[in-house]
C-alpha cells in the first residue's frame, strides 16, 4: 500500500472565504500514484474548514449569510473566548462546516457524486493557513 502526504497553503484576503481546492487535491492524487484508495483532506487550523458541496456562487453567499446568522462576528463582546481575541465566531463556524472530508479514489480520480467539489472554508482569514492531504491506497 502507498501512502502520500502533502500540505496545501492558503492566504485569504478576506476574513471569510470559500476556495474550491478540488484541482489541488486531484493533483495530489496524481502525484501519489494511487489508483484505488482514499484521500483525507483536513483543515489544520481551528477557524477553518474543509467540506464538500456545489461550486455555485449563490450557494456560497447563502452559506456565509447562514453562518453569520448562527455565529455572528459582532459584537465580539458576546463571546467569552474573545477576551483579547476576536475569532470566537470562526471557531463556531468551523464546527458547523466540518474539519475534514474523505473521498474515494477510483481509477486515479476523485470519485464524486454529481456537482460535488472540495472546498476550503476560511472564517478568520488574512493570514497563512494550511490543509493536510493524506492519501492511502494501491
Amino acid at each position: 500500500m502507498k501512502s502520500f502526504r502533502k500540505e496545501l497553503w492558503f492566504h485569504t484576503d478576506k476574513r471569510v472565504e470559500f476556495i474550491n481546492i478540488t484541482p489541488e487535491v486531484q493533483q495530489c492524487v496524481n502525484e501519489s500514484g494511487v489508483r484505488e484508495g482514499m484521500v483525507l483532506v483536513n483543515a489544520m487550523h481551528i477557524t477553518a474548514s474543509v467540506f464538500i458541496n456545489d461550486d455555485e456562487s449563490g450557494l456560497h453567499h447563502d452559506f456565509e449569510a447562514w453562518l453569520e446568522r448562527l455565529a455572528p462576528h459582532t459584537p465580539v463582546t458576546q463571546y467569552h473566548h474573545n477576551v483579547g481575541e476576536d475569532n470566537a465566531d470562526g471557531h463556531m463556524k468551523r464546527q458547523l462546516m466540518g474539519r475534514e472530508v474523505v473521498v474515494a479514489v477510483t481509477g486515479g480520480k476523485l470519485d464524486f457524486g454529481p456537482w460535488e467539489q472540495i472546498f476550503y472554508g476560511e472564517f478568520d482569514g488574512r493570514r497563512k493557513k494550511r490543509v493536510l492531504v493524506k492519501i492511502i491506497g494501491e
